[in-house]
């Protein structure tokens, strides 16, 4: 089995790619961000991405819909420190095929890639219990007022545009967009970036085309 692996930390990148070696699968490619995630991924058509959520240039919400929309036979397995209803609802809802919490063993992520690789969906037991205790309330969870220039943020953020780049393309200065960012994460409450992208595309208030 084919596997490319995207995480942003060298030394866990390093480890998941002897593991994954060692445990029989080809590791085709390691990618450091989202944005090489999705070029990786169009250039050596693996059959399973090992996907982390919290990348720079592109978050991997925004990297699994785009391999997803561009290779529909490639398998996606989130491997996250997350485990919070709003990263698995956003994961699964970028369409990923497993989602597991980076504290499950090497065996169970072996099973886990095995398993998507294979056609299955696979959730580890505290991300699955999370979204379903979380569910009742998050239905009717009132939708925070989002300006349109916080929208448009957030937005930008999903794709990992830098505060800077985002004053530029906005024409604000960068304590403007700050002053945006600090009122994102008290209404939808945050406290990084990350966090604000993945709640937003759960309750709807951004989609990634």
């Amino acid at each position: 089995m084919r596997l490319l692996i995207a995480e942003d930390h060298t030394m866990v990148r390093e480890g998941l790619c002897r593991a994954m070696q060692q445990a029989g699968f080809d590791v085709v490619a390691q990618a450091r961000d989202g944005e090489e995630a999705v070029q990786l991924a169009e250039l050596h058509h693996p059959d399973v991405v090992l996907m982390d959520l919290s990348m720079p240039v592109v978050s991997g919400i925004a990297a699994t819909k785009r391999v997803r929309k561009a290779l529909p036979s490639t398998a996606i397995l989130v491997l996250s420190m997350l485990s919070d209803e709003t990263a698995v609802t956003s994961a699964l809802g970028a369409g990923a095929n497993g989602y597991l919490v980076k504290d499950c063993t090497t065996a169970e992520l072996v099973d886990a890639v095995k398993q998507v690789g294979a056609g299955e969906r696979v959730m580890s037991p505290s991300a699955e219990e999370n979204l379903r205790e979380a569910s009742p309330v998050v239905r009717h969870e009132p939708r925070p007022a989002i300006t349109k220039r916080e929208e448009e943020l957030l937005r930008m953020m999903a794709t990992g545009v830098s505060i800077s780049e985002a004053a530029k393309q906005l024409f604000i200065s960068v304590k403007t967009v700050k002053n945006h960012l600090s009122s994102i994460y008290e209404k939808l409450d945050c406290h990084d970036r990350a966090q604000a992208v993945l709640k937003a595309m759960r309750m709807g208030l951004i989609q990634l085309d």
